[in-house]
């Protein structure tokens, strides 16, 4: 018997997915990926429990695509501090002394499907030194509400994501009502779009597992899933975000460095010219600092 929470693979796809159970209605039971952004339905009799053992052999696995991915992260923001401060010459400091300037990272605002994805981004934002508010919608809800959270937070990454899926008995790959919840994403986008044009003043990420790309980018997302319709990680969208927040905004974003940071690559992400959002200020001081 399957309750709520139980974590589960599917017998007709090999085992290749590790999922929760969301809900049960008779023999058909609601799937969420459990780490990631993937929404599905399938008979109970075609799921299987995972054993302690194969959970852990199986988050041990991801634990390495997820530190592999933050390791990329953190080089590439290394490269991007050496560049500003190569650029800044003596007015930034030199290496011997104390940078002599700060930072001022871009807000975001991450809405997110999956109250437990959503708790997880959260926490690797904060590690990475942003700042961010979270806010955990259904994606139905994602349309109506989005703009009103976008005026009042006054960010300049808003990040949409959550489930999503693309069914062949629902249509073709190009049509959106084949898709779970991409009209919901599309609409939010445009809908912010509709208030705040400008790409590079507001940058917009969106989708999530096998999301219609091409109508996310043409409702206005700067960057969106998934090209090839596969699956992408929990985390992904959090690394293109914080890649945005830490481009200065007098340079524009290299789409390829972005996309490899992620654990799906550029057949999970893709994306349009953009500018970074991150400003430098001088002089430096902890009292400044405080201030600000």
């Amino acid at each position: 018997m399957l309750t709520n929470g139980d974590l589960v693979t599917r017998k007709s796809y090999n085992h290749d997915i590790l999922f929760r159970v969301k809900s049960t209605n008779g023999n058909l039971v609601k799937l969420m990926g459990e780490d990631i952004r993937l929404e599905a339905d399938a008979p109970s009799n075609d799921l299987q429990k995972v054993s302690g053992t194969e959970y852990h052999k199986r988050k041990s696995h991801i634990d390495k695509q997820e530190a592999y991915s933050y390791r990329l992260f953190r080089q590439d923001y290394r490269l991007l501090r050496e560049k500003r401060e190569a650029e800044a010459g003596s007015g930034y400091g030199d290496s011997s002394e104390e940078p002599n300037y700060f930072q001022i990272p871009p807000r975001i605002l991450h809405i997110d499907g999956d109250p437990l994805f959503l708790k997880k981004c959260i926490q690797l934002y904060e590690q990475l030194g942003l700042q961010v508010h979270g806010q955990y919608l259904q994606e139905k809800e994602m349309p109506e509400k989005v703009l009103a959270l976008v005026e009042k937070i006054q960010p300049e990454i808003v990040v949409i994501t959550g489930h999503d899926s693309f069914s062949k008995t629902k249509g073709s790959i190009r049509e959106l009502d084949s898709y779970r919840n991409s009209r919901y994403f599309v609409e939010s986008v445009r809908s912010i779009r509709q208030k705040y044009p400008h790409f590079d003043q507001l940058v917009i990420f969106a989708g999530a597992c096998q999301s219609h790309f091409e109508s996310l980018i043409r409702a206005g997302a700067n960057f969106a899933s998934s090209p090839a319709r596969v699956n992408i990680h929990a985390i992904d969208p959090v690394y293109v975000a914080a890649r945005i927040a830490y481009t200065s905004f007098v340079d524009h974003i290299n789409i390829w460095e972005v996309i490899r940071n992620t654990i799906s690559g550029e057949k999970g992400m893709g994306g349009v010219e953009t500018r970074g959002l991150l400003r430098i200020g001088i002089p430096y001081s902890k009292d400044a600092e405080e201030r600000l």
